[in-house]
């Protein structure tokens, strides 16, 4: 139970800390509701969740990486920045995956509906 306390705790203060993990979680409700309102399939699911899992996963591994950067070296460094850098690249690589399975999950669902209102 301690883990998991502990593991809770890192999620709040990313979540209060960090804005781009906000907007990850504000980009996951809106999947969830589109997957519930389009009625995504069971594998759909699997990879929604996984990418979501994974975006989420890296947003806080990137945290933690800037975090262990500022406290080894407050004042600016060139290869603390090459760090972060990295870090911050392997969460926009994740997302931008999470985005195209997004539309590849969900622009066809959608083009069904508004050709079945008619529109």
């Amino acid at each position: 139970m301690k883990t998991f306390k502990h593991a809770l705790n890192g999620i709040i203060y990313v979540f209060r800390k960090e804005q781009n993990f906000r907007i990850h979680v504000i980009a996951t409700i809106l999947a969830i509701i589109a997957g519930v309102l389009l009625s995504i399939e069971k594998n759909e699911w699997l990879m929604i969740i996984i990418a979501i899992s994974f975006v989420i996963a890296l947003e806080i591994v990137n945290s933690a990486i800037e975090y262990l950067c500022d406290f080894v070296s407050p004042e600016y460094n060139d290869k603390i920045k090459r760090i972060k850098d990295a870090s911050a690249s392997a969460v926009l690589v994740t997302a931008m995956g999470a985005f195209v399975l997004a539309i590849v999950i969900f622009l066809p669902k959608v083009v069904q509906l508004f050709s079945e209102i008619g529109v």
